[in-house]
């Protein structure tokens, strides 16, 4: 500890300049919304290259594509077809966990990375359908409205919904409100996704069991009685076929975990297990009508969907509800992917402009038969580890998809629901982060009882409930920090002017005749009355 001798004169404190109250208000609302300054490039700058900055700033492609070389396209070119092999039968299982006819998941693996190459800032950031998205909208949607007794009316609310996520998220991004997302904590994020993962693989019982009456109800005791109350629909065809192509998965994933530069294997093991299944069912076609398959999917490029939006007051209170929630979710779930990755690599990821390149994404995304898409952790990971040098690896991607969409479609045909379960069921395990869950266990206590009451609210309650449920707990714990500060009793350490917690260090003494006090929080009207009862 550094001593400080009492001799030592030190200077006088002045006061600050003075500053009107609209050159404080001016300070404040900069440092509040403009931390970074983003003008300050184009200080001093010539017009012409003010201009180029600016659309530099704006599409963030311009910044790296002028430099582009073929030997930066060969390492995207790969990444971006390996994750193709994973996106395309995601994608499929996604719409599926959505509530969607398979072919718009496709949709929503084509358009969106198109437009996240031109908008985003992210180099490894992958593009598409997310699981946690796809079940808070189909399980908030259903609330209102049946997916299988109204596909249209659904299906219409599906993309407004996505309309309403992408405005939200964008004007997140222009107004600086990107503080927002942060009372999503790390604590929360665990419970959360954990739940939820219990969740989507309950739900993959229909598939993995053949069954044809399922629940639509999405908490645990809801499913699993559903589950048992229709024993007599479980079909053993469809129970070997999930059991096998499941084991292959999950033996896929934890190979390529314990050798990361096997990462093809895990990333290429869902398209193996389609082609593999469709293969199967196309040769037996008609000999065990009990594993079902997803038929007849169209081909050709996204359909507009302009048209489909749905504004009328009957329903339009619970597409925006579910555009605000899937809009949240998708944007701490993208911008925490996105600065995993800048940190590895060294580089810097805007969270305003990418708030502002995925709202849009999902804005043009809505008007073109997609769902809401984002940047998901595990085509990210692949996208990575495959080598993928800059954005162009999205535009790779779609390229395959949309490859599949004009020639590949007929093939899809006889290929089963369950395999589908198994890939859904494989992407969401990793969402259970037991170590994570410790570590908040060891390090806060009450952060702990919030992640447990997002994972228990989402598994009984609901994924909206469970989540808003964490949230409140969280802002109830800053409200109390905030009225009921921690104040502690500060000793001089001898032969210094150094003041500490008396309880912390024993060679702190008290000044006699002296009360010194350190609150750990502003003093306001709100903590006032508080702070006076204490030192009565």
């Amino acid at each position: 500890m550094e001593e400080v001798r009492m001799d030592v004169q030190y200077p006088p404190v002045v006061a600050p300049p003075h500053k009107s109250s609209l050159q404080k208000f001016k300070v404040k609302l900069k440092e509040t919304l403009f931390p970074d300054d983003p003008m300050r490039q184009f200080k001093g700058q010539p017009f012409g290259t003010k201009i180029v900055l600016a659309a530099q700033y704006v599409f963030p492609i311009l910044q790296w594509l002028p430099q582009y070389s073929l030997k930066l396209f060969k390492s995207d070119i790969i990444s971006g077809i390996t994750i193709a092999s994973l996106s395309i039968p995601q994608g499929i299982s996604y719409a599926k966990l959505a509530g969607l006819p398979p072919s718009f998941g496709l949709y929503s693996s084509f358009v969106p990375p198109l437009v996240y190459a031109v908008l985003g800032s992210s180099k490894d950031l992958a593009i598409g359908p997310a699981a946690i998205t796809s079940l808070v909208l189909r399980s908030m949607l259903t609330q209102g409205v049946s997916a299988t007794s109204q596909p249209q009316l659904f299906l219409q609310l599906a993309f407004t919904s996505t309309l309403f996520a992408g405005v939200f998220q964008a004007a997140l991004g222009i107004l600086r409100l990107g503080f927002i997302i942060d009372f999503l904590s790390k604590a929360i994020l665990v419970g959360f996704m954990a739940g939820v993962a219990v969740i989507v693989s309950l739900q993959q019982l229909k598939s993995l069991l053949g069954i044809t009456h399922f629940t639509k109800k999405m908490t645990i005791v809801d499913v699993l009685s559903s589950v048992f109350s229709n024993i007599h629909e479980w079909s053993w065809q469809t129970i070997v076929m999930g059991a096998g192509f499941l084991i292959l998965l999950l033996l896929a994933r934890q190979f390529s975990l314990k050798k990361p530069k096997y990462f093809w294997v895990s990333a290429g093991a869902p398209l193996l297990s389609v082609i593999t299944s469709t293969a199967i069912l196309f040769a037996i076609r008609g000999k065990h009508p009990a594993i079902l398959v997803i038929g007849k999917l169209p081909e050709g490029v996204n359909p507009p969907s302009v048209k489909m939006l749905y504004f009328e007051a009957t329903h339009l209170g619970l597409a925006i509800k579910t555009g605000i929630i899937v809009g949240i979710l998708s944007l701490t779930e993208s911008i925490a992917v996105g600065r995993t990755f800048a940190a590895i690599r060294k580089y810097k990821v805007d969270g305003n402009k990418e708030m502002i390149a995925i709202g849009l994404m999902n804005v043009i995304g809505s008007t073109t038969s997609c769902f809401a898409s984002t940047g998901s952790f595990s085509r990210t990971a692949v996208n990575h580890n495959a080598g993928a040098k800059t954005a162009m690896s999205n535009i790779v991607m779609s390229v395959a998809v949309l490859v599949t969409l004009l020639f590949l479609m007929p093939l899809l045909h006889y290929t089963p629901h369950v395999v589908l379960g198994a890939i859904i069921v494989t992407a969401v395990i990793g969402f259970v982060d037991i170590p994570a869950a410790y570590r908040i266990w060891k390090i806060d206590k009450f952060d702990f009882v919030v992640m447990l009451t997002a994972f228990f609210g989402v598994i009984f309650i609901s994924v909206e409930y469970g989540l808003a449920l964490a949230v409140g707990l969280s802002i109830l714990r800053i409200l109390l920090q905030i009225t009921r500060p921690k104040t502690v009793m500060l000793g001089n350490i001898p032969g210094t002017r150094l003041y500490r917690d008396l309880h912390h260090y024993n060679q702190a003494t008290r000044i006699p005749g002296f009360l010194i006090l350190s609150i750990e929080a502003p003093i306001n009207f709100a903590n006032i009355t508080y702070l006076q009862q204490r030192l009565v």
